[in-house]
């Protein structure tokens, strides 16, 4: 019995450890983020934070970030007054090749392409609305084209 406590106490101080990771991520996504700082920040490995983050939320941490980093992107780029190279900055990404690779794959367009589109689509549309109707879909969900036979 004494041994399942200890257990449950565990998981339960493990959960609140990735929530605070979470947090972190959500609050500095724009920050120079890896998985061995963010385990330093809760005195976890990096290996355990990942398996334990991939287990409690469905993806890596790595992964979590770049949604992050996509979903704030997405919201500059439907202002229009950034290019594709300042937006990508802004939101914390160093590489514009990784940057552009990874919204394509998150939203299923590139970059440049959906800030032609969501201008066009969320015109007159209240900012928290677009911003709900736009959001990125994780772990590579994007609609990828039929392939057409000719």
């Amino acid at each position: 019995m004494t041994s399942n406590r200890s257990a449950s106490s565990q998981h339960l101080s493990d959960l609140a450890r990735l929530r605070r990771v979470r947090d972190r991520i959500d609050r500095e996504y724009a920050q120079p983020l890896d998985v061995e700082a963010l385990a330093r920040g809760v005195h976890m490995s990096a290996g355990h934070l990942s398996r334990q983050f991939r287990l409690a939320y469905g993806e890596s941490p790595y992964s979590y970030l770049m949604t992050r980093r996509i979903e704030r992107a997405m919201a500059l780029l439907r202002r229009g007054d950034l290019s594709v190279a300042e937006v990508c900055f802004a939101v914390g990404c160093s590489s514009l090749g990784t940057f552009s690779t990874r919204f394509t794959e998150l939203v299923g367009m590139p970059p440049s392409a959906y800030r032609r589109e969501a201008a066009r689509a969320t015109a007159g549309m209240p900012s928290c609305v677009a911003k709900q109707v736009t959001r990125p879909v994780r772990n590579r969900e994007a609609p990828t084209p039929e392939p057409h036979i000719a």
